[in-house]
């Protein structure tokens, strides 16, 4: 029988592409000049073609913020101490973190996943999900973050969080993360799947100083270098095994589950994208369910959205992480399905379409 993973890869497929014409006619037909909102009816579009020809939404919508710790801290790559990462996640669960604050204003649930937390488990909370894969990765710098079957259970634990949140009639779902240290295993990631060199993409993170970013650089050097036989494999899920971390790992896994159940996802900044980039390397249908946040002030992230062909809804300047950045598009979204679905046409507003 399939594992989880097998059926979502084989229940993936593209967005009917024909849609497109019909739902750009009909953004055509509304009181306003022709493409007069810009990228709010691109998106229009992309979330009729995702709704399969229906009334596009987003409502209800849900971030899942997942959360892990990572071995390379270890390489002193971080200005701030692994416990902040289990500190963070009580933060989330109180309500005061910043992802907090803006999914509250932008009116979209918010799930709290302990992907990989050091230290044992958290008091049980109704916003919180317990899916400890490890206690934290192995040093990545080393050798392999994790197994295979450890990375696959990761995986498989986003995809089955994107399943229960569909069959809860969630219609959007959004990416978020907390983990001291993962901008250095999404840097890795980024050269691995995308072939970037360590120096183009290695950034501040949490607040390096420039002596910081060039250690990170050389981290992620040994870390490509101790784990070559997965990059140079090209196994996906073996790249991720090798360079990645057990929240990186879940939120490849809610792409993935998200694109089998024709729901848009919305990735939310560096470290997300690096498992969107993980999910795409999977499947490349995904990209039609996918919406790109804002574009994040880490080093590198603009080249890696030209490497991707991708367009982020929002620029600026922000680099938090948490799920902020999504909590703010949908509510692009939001906007988007609303123009589609409630302005009036110019027949039916009495509207002329040109000078008489």
């Amino acid at each position: 029988m399939p594992d989880t993973l097998s059926r979502t890869l084989a229940a993936i497929s593209p967005v009917d592409g024909t849609l497109r014409k019909k739902a750009l006619a009909h953004l055509d037909n509304l009181t306003k000049p022709r493409g007069s909102l810009g990228r709010l009816e691109e998106t229009a579009a992309r979330l009729f073609c995702i709704a399969d020809g229906q009334a596009p939404g987003v409502d209800p919508a849900r971030i899942f913020t997942c959360a892990g710790d990572h071995g390379v801290t270890a390489e002193g790559i971080s200005p701030f101490p692994q416990a902040v990462t289990r500190q963070m996640v009580a933060n989330f669960l109180a309500g005061g973190a910043g992802v907090n604050a803006l999914a509250r204003t932008a009116g979209v649930g918010l799930t709290v996943v302990d992907a990989g937390c050091a230290g044992g488990e958290f008091a049980p909370h109704p916003s919180l999900v317990s899916a400890k894969v490890m206690p934290g990765t192995a040093n990545l710098a080393v050798g392999p973050a994790m197994s295979a079957a450890q990375c696959q259970q990761a995986v498989e634990t986003g995809i089955r969080l994107a399943d229960a949140a569909a069959a809860e009639g969630a219609r959007c779902l959004g990416m978020g993360e907390m983990g001291i240290g993962n901008t250095t295993p999404s840097t890795a990631l980024f050269c691995a799947y995308l072939g970037f060199t360590p120096l183009e993409i290695a950034g501040p993170g949490a607040g390096l100083d420039p002596a910081g970013v060039r250690k990170k650089v050389e981290v992620v050097r040994k870390a490509l270098w101790a784990n070559d036989a997965a990059v140079s494999g090209g196994d996906p899920l073996e790249i991720l095994a090798a360079l990645g971390g057990c929240e990186i790992a879940v939120l490849a896994g809610l792409v993935l589950g998200a694109a089998a159940n024709r729901l848009p996802v919305v990735v939310d900044g560096f470290i997300s994208t690096a498992a969107y980039v993980a999910a795409w390397k999977m499947h490349q249908d995904v990209a039609d369910y996918a919406f790109f946040s804002h574009a994040s002030a880490e080093h590198g992230h603009v080249m890696i959205m030209e490497a991707l062909g991708a367009r982020p809804l929002l620029h600026l300047d922000m680099r938090l992480g948490e799920g902020t950045g999504a909590a703010m598009a949908i509510f692009v979204l939001r906007c988007a399905a609303a123009i589609f679905n409630d302005m009036a046409t110019f027949e039916k507003a009495g509207v002329s379409t040109h000078a008489s």
